[in-house]
């Protein structure tokens, strides 16, 4: 065909015909080779029971979805954040839901991740709790107190600004280090003073043993995002599989706002906890997923990466730019 193209012994329909079915075939090249790209043969998501990846896993509308392209989806559950941006860092699972804090510590420890998108802001959804009948009136008085929290969680960066809005350091509290369960048992037991949690572990302590809150999120100024984050190679090799992700994301973050009691008769059980408790804690996060990251969101992130390397509760300076997706 060529050889007789460039030897101008092809009629001119002849040559428009060649130049329609060469044009087809290079037009079709990119949609090829971004269909290879989808073919990944597993999308394994980390979870933690009573949040919202786990009502999409249980709605099942992601499964669905991705299993109809061939991709088989594995829910890989996690106690907290800091555990689950682990199992990335490991490469046992290629997509999770965090707040503010666990990338900026997973990316301090060399973890090859991307922020991938987005929540609204909650600040509602994280708490400073102290005992019901515990005489701490305020911030302040935390100076010298034992305050549990989980270590590189969104709610430690809560208790820094809390303590600086109060006029304390850090170090003028005795932080300890406890997951969530563990930190319930040593608050209701009288082994700590505070203990700094978010939602429905707050709303828990607060419906079940009387815990006061003494400061809120939105009070200490800070935003408490949720990301979705990946890996970079899962982000280069995938992308469509984490657009289709978060396609099914905004759905079910529709269907909640929507449907909070139904939702909560969904994580109660998981979670041990009522459904008017459940209910509560789902009406004090946002929802409404957004990628890519927007320069603000970006800022904030920096400004808690470096109070943290300040602190000198990370090792090195970070660049949260350099780690955001760009689809």
């Amino acid at each position: 065909m060529f050889d007789k193209l460039h030897t101008g012994r092809r009629s001119f329909i002849g040559m428009v015909a060649a130049v329609v079915s060469l044009t087809g075939i290079l037009g079709a090249w990119p949609a090829v080779a971004q269909q290879a790209q989808t073919q990944a043969k597993e999308f394994r998501v980390g979870w933690q029971k009573g949040s919202n990846l786990a009502i999409l896993k249980a709605r099942g509308n992601l499964d669905k979805r991705l299993n109809a392209a061939g991709v088989k989806v594995t829910w890989i559950e996690f106690t907290a954040g800091p555990q689950m941006l682990e199992g990335l860092n490991v490469g046992s699972i290629d997509f999770a839901c965090v707040g503010e804090t666990p990338p900026v510590f997973a990316q301090a420890a060399g973890a090859a991740l991307v922020y991938v998108a987005n929540e609204p802001p909650a600040p509602n959804a994280e708490k400073i709790l102290v005992p019901k009948n515990s005489p701490i009136k305020s911030v302040a008085e935390l100076q010298g107190k034992r305050i549990v929290l989980n270590k590189g969680s969104n709610v430690h960066y809560l208790l820094l600004r809390g303590l600086e809005r109060a006029g304390l350091k850090y170090a003028d509290a005795k932080v300890i280090y406890l997951p969530p369960p563990e930190a319930r048992v040593a608050f209701e037991s009288g082994d700590v003073d505070a203990w700094v949690i978010w939602d429905p572990f707050a709303q828990a302590a607060i419906g079940q043993i009387g815990a006061r809150e003494l400061l809120g999120g939105k009070d200490a100024g800070v935003e408490n995002y949720n990301f979705y984050l990946s890996t970079a190679s899962f982000s280069k090799n995938h992308p469509e599989v984490l657009q289709w992700a978060l396609e099914e994301i905004r759905v079910a973050g529709d269907w909640t706002i929507s449907n909070f009691g139904d939702a909560a008769k969904i994580l109660a059980p998981q979670i041990g906890l009522s459904e008017e408790i459940t209910r509560d804690a789902l009406q004090h996060y946002g929802y409404g997923v957004t990628y890519p990251l927007a320069d603000k969101v970006i800022a904030n992130q920096q400004a808690i990466a470096d109070a943290f390397h300040e602190l000198k509760l990370i090792p090195k300076q970070l660049d949260v730019q350099s780690v955001v997706w760009k689809p």
